[in-house]
């Protein structure tokens, strides 16, 4: 079983429609989306949820008004303004608790009780490709990179089961919590790039963070005409660092054509040069053997 992780140093690169893309032609695969603080493969997907579980998140305090008895303790103690005097009563903000239970053990009078969040919740669904696990967060949750733990877990547990070939992950942008989550015990990481300066800056960022992990990497220029200048920066930047460029996907509205209609590229418009490449991604980054780069025709 091969595990492949998509990634992308910063949002909006097109990573979930390629994810998606590659996920209607890979056979025997488990799907997982380790974007847990904004999925949205699931869009493309229409997973059918069969398991639901509850995942507990940071501790947040809250304070019982009939045993509070507004001695102020836990308002100066409180190092990250989550505590507020509202009408001659203390009160706690849950969206800035940081879970840290300092005001509890200092409250007196043991009115300060803490309790794991349960605003956060993933799934184990069918979808017409094969099984995918997936989750949601509530608003300012914590623990996203655990939860990522969590779930590629589950991908793992079910492929093994399933005896499938692949795990294709939809990673999330950018080099936090849940990028080093997705990243950890992959087998190879495909990159989506997009040709912007901040495109540029981020995904050297990327690699720097997957290349301390000895993770073998393949990329992708998505959009590549919209800026031809900063695509041949990255086109440099990839060969000095040995980073195989798979295909450049010029920009084209078929893709929000296909989200429009719940589709994929591949299903939308099977035919089309992009599609072919997309196929060719696919076979390349799942076994890994030739050698050659997809030429594309561009608008450059």
């Amino acid at each position: 079983m091969k595990e492949i992780t998509i990634l992308s140093g910063k949002g909006g690169t097109g990573k979930t429609s390629i994810t998606a893309a590659l996920a209607s032609i890979a056979k025997n695969t488990v799907f997982c989306d380790n974007d847990v603080d904004a999925a949205d493969l699931h869009l493309i997907l229409h997973p059918e949820i069969k398991e639901k579980h509850i995942y507990e998140g940071a501790w947040v305090a809250e304070i019982n008004e009939e045993q509070c008895n507004n001695c102020g303790i836990c308002f100066t103690h409180c190092r990250f303004d989550a505590i507020h005097d509202i009408n001659s009563q203390y009160t706690i903000n849950p969206l800035q608790c940081e879970g840290c239970r300092l005001c509890e053990r200092v409250c007196p009078s043991n009115a300060i009780i803490s309790e794991r969040s349960l605003n956060n919740t993933w799934y184990v669904s069918d979808t017409r490709f094969g099984k995918m696990v997936h989750a949601t967060m509530g608003p300012g949750e914590e623990n996203s990179g655990k939860l990522v733990s969590e779930i590629r877990r589950k991908a793992r547990e079910i492929a093994s089961k399933t005896n499938a070939d692949f795990i294709l992950n939809d990673g999330p942008p950018g080099i936090g919590c849940t990028a080093i989550s997705s990243i950890t015990g992959t087998n190879s990481v495909l990159l989506v790039i997009e040709p912007t300066l901040s495109g540029l800056h981020d995904i050297k960022r990327l690699i720097e963070l997957v290349r301390t992990f000895k993770i073998p990497m393949n990329a992708i220029i998505n959009k590549s005409d919209i800026n031809t200048e900063v695509t041949k920066k990255i086109e440099e930047y990839l060969k000095n660092n040995v980073i195989r460029l798979l295909a450049k996907i010029p920009f084209n509205e078929t893709f929000v054509d296909a989200m429009i209609k719940g589709q994929s590229i591949i299903e939308y418009a099977p035919d089309s040069e992009i599609s072919q490449a997309l196929k060719y991604i696919w076979s390349e980054i799942s076994k890994e053997e030739n050698e050659k780069t997809f030429h594309l025709v561009t608008n450059e």
